[in-house]
């Protein structure tokens, strides 16, 4: 390589930010992803019988898809072509097949082709790539953030192994930050850098596994400092770092995430844990309308009669929304949440409701007892509508001796917590004596 070819390098390679140059450049280097790189796991395991086909790698930004996908065609000795499918088409991508398959046709060569954002190539696009998958004519990675059961082809899918990645522990992340400060070829290792183990675990914690983040801030603190050496202080770090962007899909995985652990907070009777996913979800910006509509359904699903107060709190607090918006109705928020957390629970009236409509859609129509029918209009005597009917209030205690039903069926049954205790055992009574009451003619088999 002549001099002025070598400087044109340099200056490409000092203008690259960090994050690209400290790319590792074997699987030895990469860091995190165990579950399914480390020795014996799936990934690993095809590596080493050189029987990669067809991956899709989902999950989180920064989280090394990209860069495992470059290891993987140097550890299986493939060519390395990268689409983007936001910006290409079919014609780009057919035009990388024919090469590919032309290549391994002359030289015995295969082609890992990379395809970043696959879920952005509609269903056309993605079927175009089944064929080749198949006969084997490209290794296909593809990655995506979106959930690929969801966002892509189902054919795609099933002809593919999916790997899940997750965010770089605080440790991967603090081992990558003193990696680089060694590293005086591709990283700072050529600035004194004295990194305070606060600092350190700052960086490591507020990029949310993201390694990018945590490089760019620590170039960011590094570079604008003119001390030599530079003291990395935790101040440093936080004047490096800016406001910390809230990885969050309203439309997406991250959505559906957040609202199950959320709900499952609440029903677990974990108020903790419940105003920190409502304040991840305000954080990502979710519609409140949403969360508030959430809490009300909850309040009758989870808490039910255990405690009476649930609903209309939640319906208040609903309504404070709508009032106040944000970002006060945050306190709204989460006084529901903490209450409703708190509460006892109960899904008695849940359970009800779902077993006594499978009745109705499985079982034989009960008809309304004549008793119970409507007598108010002209001819109903005649038919015997409303004849024999017991008003409950003249009835001792409220409660008549009556059937309202016409069938033997118990689909409430109140839990032996909170309010629901009370009632339980105020309903046993109440049960014993319409109970007692004559079965009425004719509907003794109905709806079994």
């Amino acid at each position: 390589m002549s001099l002025f070819a070598a400087a044109e390098a340099e200056n490409r390679r000092q203008a690259q930010p960090l994050a690209l140059r400290m790319r590792p450049r074997t699987l030895a280097e990469f860091a995190g992803q165990q579950h399914f790189l480390g020795e014996g796991k799936l990934l690993h395991r095809l590596i080493k019988a050189d029987r990669l086909s067809a991956l899709l790698f989902y999950g989180p930004p920064g989280t090394g898809k990209t860069t495992l996908a470059h290891l993987l065609a140097t550890e299986t000795r493939c060519r390395f072509r990268q689409l983007n499918a936001v910006t290409s088409g079919v014609k780009d991508l057919r035009g990388l097949i024919d090469e590919a398959r032309d290549i391994l046709a002359a030289e015995g060569l295969r082609t890992l082709l990379f395809v970043d954002e696959i879920h952005r190539f509609n269903k056309s696009q993605q079927d175009a790539l089944l064929p080749d998958v198949e006969e084997g004519t490209v290794v296909l990675v593809g990655a995506t953030t979106s959930n690929p059961f969801f966002a892509v082809n189902s054919a795609l899918v099933s002809r593919s192994r999916v790997f899940e990645f997750q965010p770089l522990s605080t440790e991967d992340i603090t081992l990558l930050l003193k990696r680089t400060l060694a590293d005086s070829e591709r990283g700072l290792g050529a600035i004194p850098v004295n990194l305070h183990e606060d600092a350190a675990r700052f960086l490591a914690e507020t990029c949310d596994g993201d390694a990018r983040q945590a490089l760019s801030a620590l170039e960011i603190g590094v570079l604008s400092c003119d001390d030599r050496p530079v003291e990395f202080t935790l101040e440093l770090a936080a004047e490096s770092v800016q406001r910390k962007a809230v990885q969050y899909d309203r439309d997406g995985d991250a959505h559906y995430d957040a609202i199950s652990a959320l709900i499952k907070s609440i029903r677990g009777s974990d108020p903790d844990a419940g105003i920190y996913w409502l304040a991840r979800m305000l954080e990502g910006g979710e519609d409140i309308r949403f969360l508030s509509r959430r809490l009300v359904i909850l309040a009758s699903e989870d808490v039910g009669n255990a405690d009476p107060h649930a609903l209309p709190l939640a319906i208040a607090a609903m309504q404070a929304c709508e009032f106040v918006g944000l970002p006060e109705c945050q306190l709204n928020l989460a006084q529901a949440v903490a209450y409703l957390a708190c509460a006892p629970k109960s899904n008695a009236a849940t359970l009800a409701i779902g077993e006594a409509r499978a009745d109705v859609r499985q079982g034989r129509t009960v008809p309304v007892p004549t008793h119970l029918r409507d007598g108010h209009y002209a001819g109903a005597k005649r038919l015997g509508h409303g004849e024999g009917y017991e008003y409950a209030h003249i009835a001792e205690g409220g409660v008549a001796a009556q059937d309202y039903l016409g069938v033997e069926r118990e689909y409430y049954r109140p839990v032996d917590r909170g309010f629901e205790q009370e009632l339980g055992q105020r309903l046993k009574a109440i049960r014993a004596k319409l109970r007692s009451a004559k079965p009425i003619p004719g509907m003794e088999d109905t709806a079994e």
